[in-house]
């Protein structure tokens, strides 16, 4: 998937959510984007110790010593979609199977990529007997991600 940096340019405030994108495979050159993804959350959880030394007279200090992210997405089961049918076969998968290269590009054009992000599977064709089968999984972040800001 190319990036078209020119739906980009020259705009500036909101956005449709819509405009996010992800790709991901078992590599970055077979990643794509999965079909028929309806929505996703981002989950930031950062680690801050705090202290409260003598001589700052009672008032707190703290310092950011680590992050992690959970993307949530969930859509609609879509076999022989490649990047659909690539999620649901981490169904049943664990231990570095069920690692997988994940990009997500920002609406404003900045990409935030893992070469081994954890995929975990939370529902794989799941739902009413009258719904469409659901798709719905975490992407968890394993180490640090490379941030390509936006041109």
């Amino acid at each position: 998937m190319k990036m078209n940096l020119q739906k980009f340019a020259g705009k500036t405030n909101v956005f449709p959510v819509s405009d996010n994108q992800f790709k991901l495979g078992a590599s970055k050159e077979a990643a794509t984007m999965p079909a028929d993804l309806e929505t996703f959350s981002p989950s930031f959880s950062n680690g801050v110790e705090t202290w409260t030394p003598m001589d700052a007279e009672g008032w707190q200090r703290a310092l950011m010593t680590a992050k992690a992210v959970t993307i949530t997405l969930s859509g609609k089961r879509n076999i022989g979609d490649t990047g659909n049918d690539f999620v649901a076969g981490k169904t049943f998968t664990n231990g570095h199977d069920s690692e997988a290269y994940f990009e997500w590009i920002m609406p404003d054009g900045t990409s935030i990529s893992w070469p081994n992000a954890v995929i975990d599977v939370k529902n794989n064709s799941g739902g009413d007997a009258t719904n469409v089968g659901a798709l719905e999984f975490d992407v968890i972040s394993n180490g640090k991600p490379t941030v390509t800001p936006a041109l």
